[in-house]
C-alpha cells in the first residue's frame, strides 16, 4: 500500500510497524503466529494478562494484538500492510503511533519503557516534518526550477548537486521509519536551515585563542583558512583563530559548550554575519555559496535516525575521517582501474577546541566537476520538481538512452567492483546513499567513444570496519597503521564484521533498495531487478577468486548464498533501548537478520 493511498500519517505508521516487526520489538517476530483471515494474513502477538494469573477458562487463549501483514522480502519476511493494530478481545483498532507505542510499551520490560515514549515523540516530529514537506512541495519545486531548471538530468556541478540534496532530503530512509524528523527543531528553524527547503543563510563566527584550537591538515600554514583576516575580523591576527559556527548552535547550546571547554571568558562571537552558505543533505554540512566545492561540516545539537544518533562532531571522528580517506586512496593507488573513477573529497583539514560542539571540517571536492551531473544516490528515486517522474528517469534520458535499468546496471557494476575490492583488502565502508554521489558525463560530440562516463564520488568515511590482519596480508608495508585512527571499534578480528557492514550498507542500501524501489514504481518486475543485482555482484565476486579462504568465496557463502542476511536494527539501538540493554557497541552497526532476496534455491 502506498503513502498516497493511506495518507501521510498512514504511510509513516506502515514504516513504523514494519520496523518494529523487523527488529522483533516485544517479540513481534519470535512470539507471534500467523493468522489467516478473509482480507489476508495477520500476526497474532499474545498479551500477558496483568495482575495475578487467573484460573484458565477452557477454550480461552487470553488477549492478543494483531498486525495485518503482507510478504516483504527486502528487510523482513513480512511488512505491515495496513496502518493499524487490532486488539483481539474487543476488536478495537489502534491507528496512531502514540496509541500503538503505548500498547507496546506495556509489554516491554519496565526499564525499557522510556525508550517507547521517546520513539513516540520521534514519530510525532517525523509526522510534523512530513506534513510540512507535503505542504511546501510546490513552493520548493518552484524554487529549484527557477534556480536550476525543471529537468534534474541537466543539473550540473556541485551547485546542481545541492539541488539534488534538496530532493533527497524530502525522501524516506530505506530502513529507518522516522528519518525525516530532527529532534528539537521547530518548523521555522527547519525552513530556515534544513536542506529540504534549499535556504541560503549566513554562518556565525567564533573567535578563540589560538592556543585553545587544535588545527590539522593542509600545508605549513594549515590554519590560514581560520585566520581573522580570512574571516574579515580585524585586530585579532596572531592571537586568535576564527571558527565558523552553525546559527542553531550559536543561538542555542554554544554558551554551555564554551563553559564546559573552559573557554567561557576567552571566546566571543564575532559581530556581523559570516559567509553565505546552503545546507547539504546532512544539514550540519553546508556549502559556501561563493565556492560550492568547499563545504563546512559544523556540529548541531540535534539528532536524526535515532535519539542517540546526535549530529555533534566528536574530535576523534575528524581524525578517523582523514584516516579513512587515506585508506581509500591507498587502495586506489594499488588498483589502477579505479584511478580517476573513484573520487574522494579531501577531508584532511579540520579544527576543534576539544568539544563536540566546537569543531569544523573543511571538505574540499575535486576540481573539474562543473560540467558533470553530481547526484547523491539518495536522490535517484525522488520525484523531479512538478512531476511524479523520478530523478533516475531524467538521468537515464540524458545519459542512458532513456533506460533507467541501464543506468542502474552501470552503477551496480562499478559499485560492486569497487566495494568487493575493498573487502578483499579487509575493508568495508559506511558509504551509504548519502555518502556516495554519482558523477555522470555525457560524451563529447564527435568523440569516438559514445558511452557515458560514470564515476563515484565518496565522502565521510570515518566509520569503516577493517580486518587489520587481512589488510596487512594484502598491502604489507603500504597498509595504514591502526594508530592513525581514533576509534578502536574500527579494527575487528576476522571478516564477519566487515561482511556485515558490506551487506547492510552496500548491498541493502545502495543496491537492494533500488531493485525494490524501481519495482514498486513499475519500472521493471522485481525478479528481473533482483537478477540484475545478483548478477553484477556475482561477477565482482568471481573476479576476487572463489577458492577456499579467498575473499570471493566468503562473499559467495555469506552474501550471495546465505539463508539470511544481517539487517540494521536501527530503532532498537538508536532510540528504544540503551546501549547497555541492546548490547550495541555502535548504534549504526547493530543487527538483526532478514531474508536473502538474492538467494537462488531452484534452477536458474
Amino acid at each position: 500500500m502506498t503513502d498516497l493511498a493511506v495518507g501521510v500519517e498512514g504511510g509513516l505508521l506502515l514504516r513504523v510497524l514494519s520496523a518494529l516487526l523487523r527488529e522483533d520489538v516485544v517479540g513481534w517476530r519470535t512470539r507471534s503466529s500467523v493468522v489467516r483471515e478473509a482480507d489476508g494474513s495477520w500476526l497474532r502477538l499474545p498479551v500477558p494478562v496483568p495482575g495475578p494469573v487467573p484460573v484458565p477458562v477452557p477454550g480461552s487463549h487470553g488477549d492478543a494484538l494483531l498486525m495485518p501483514v503482507c510478504p516483504d522480502g527486502y528487510q523482513g519476511t513480512y511488512a505491515a500492510r495496513l496502518p493499524l493494530l487490532r486488539r483481539e478481545s474487543d476488536g478495537a483498532e489502534l491507528t496512531d503511533a502514540g496509541g500503538i507505542l503505548r500498547a507496546l510499551r506495556d509489554l516491554a520490560d519496565p526499564v525499557d519503557r522510556g525508550g517507547f515514549d521517546a520513539f513516540a515523540a520521534e514519530c510525532g516530529q517525523a509526522l510534523d516534518a512530513m506534513r510540512l514537506h507535503a505542504g511546501t512541495r510546490s513552493e520548493t519545486d518552484a524554487l529549484l526550477t527557477r534556480c536550476y531548471g525543471g529537468d534534474p538530468g541537466t543539473w550540473t556541478g556541485l551547485g546542481g548537486g545541492l539541488a539534488h540534496d534538496t530532493l533527497a532530503a524530502r525522501a524516506d530512509h530505506p530502513v529507518y521509519p522516522t528519518s525525516r524528523g530532527r529532534s528539537g527543531l521547530s518548523a521555522d528553524q527547519l525552513r530556515a536551515y534544513a536542506p529540504e527547503f534549499h535556504p541560503t543563510f549566513t554562518v556565525r563566527q567564533l573567535a578563540l585563542p589560538r592556543e585553545a584550537v587544535a588545527v590539522v591538515g593542509g600545508s605549513s600554514d594549515s590554519d590560514a583558512w581560520l585566520s581573522p583576516a580570512a574571516a574579515g575580523v580585524p585586530g585579532l591576527e596572531g592571537s586568535h583563530l576564527v571558527l565558523p559556527v552553525h546559527p542553531l548552535t550559536a543561538d542555542g547550546p554554544l554558551r554551555d559548550a564554551l563553559r564546559e571547554a573552559g573557554l567561557g571568558g576567552r571566546a566571543r562571537l564575532v559581530e556581523g554575519p559570516g559567509p553565505d552558505v546552503v545546507p547539504t543533505l546532512s544539514m550540519r554540512t553546508v556549502a559556501l555559496s561563493s565556492r560550492p566545492a568547499d563545504h563546512l561540516k559544523l556540529p548541531l545539537a540535534t539528532a536524526t535516525l535515532g535519539l542517540r544518533n546526535r549530529r555533534t562532531i566528536k574530535p576523534g571522528t575528524l581524525v578517523d575521517g582523514a584516516a579513512g580517506q587515506r585508506l581509500v586512496e591507498a587502495v586506489i593507488a594499488r588498483e589502477a582501474r579505479f584511478r580517476d573513477v573513484v573520487l574522494h573529497a579531501d577531508e584532511t583539514r579540520f579544527a576543534h577546541a576539544g568539544h563536540e560542539l566546537i569543531a569544523v571540517l573543511l571538505r574540499r571536492y575535486p576540481a573539474g566537476l562543473d560540467g558533470s551531473a553530481v547526484v547523491p544516490m539518495a536522490a535517484l528515486l525522488c520525484p523531479a520538481p512538478g512531476t511524479d517522474r523520478l530523478v533516475i528517469d531524467h538521468l537515464a534520458e540524458r545519459f542512458y538512452d532513456g533506460d533507467p535499468l541501464a543506468l542502474l546496471d552501470a552503477v551496480l557494476a562499478l559499485l560492486f567492483d569497487w566495494q568487493t575490492t575493498l573487502f578483499a583488502h579487509g575493508i568495508a565502508l559506511e558509504s551509504h546513499q548519502q555518502n556516495i554521489s554519482l558523477v555522470l558525463d555525457k560524451p563529447a560530440r564527435g568523440g569516438g567513444d559514445r558511452r557515458t562516463r560514470l564515476r563515484l564520488l565518496l565522502k565521510d568515511n570515518d566509520g569503516p570496519r577493517v580486518n587489520l590482519a587481512r589488510l596487512h596480508d594484502v598491502m604489507g608495508q603500504q597498509a595504514l597503521d591502526g594508530a592513525e585512527f581514533d576509534d578502536a571499534r574500527i579494527f575487528v578480528d576476522g571478516d564477519r564484521p566487515v561482511l556485515d557492514l558490506f551487506t547492510t550498507i552496500t548491498l541493502h542500501l545502495c543496491a537492494g533498495s533500488y531493485a525494490f524501489g524501481l519495482a514498486r514504481h513499475g519500472r521493471a518486475p522485481l525478479p528481473r531487478l533482483l537478477d540484475l543485482v545478483r548478477d553484477r555482484l556475482a561477477e565482482a565476486v568471481e573476479r576476487l577468486g572463489t577458492g577456499p579462504g579467498e575473499p570471493g568465496a566468503l562473499l559467495r557463502t555469506h552474501v550471495l548464498d546465505a539463508a539470511e542476511l544481517p539487517v540494521k536494527a536501527m530503532v532498537t539501538a538508536g532510540t528504544l533501548l540503551s546501549k547497555e540493554r541492546s548490547g550495541a557497541a555502535d548504534i549504526n552497526k547493530h543487527y538483526t537478520t532478514g531474508p536473502n532476496y538474492l538467494r537462488r534455491t531452484g534452477p536458474s
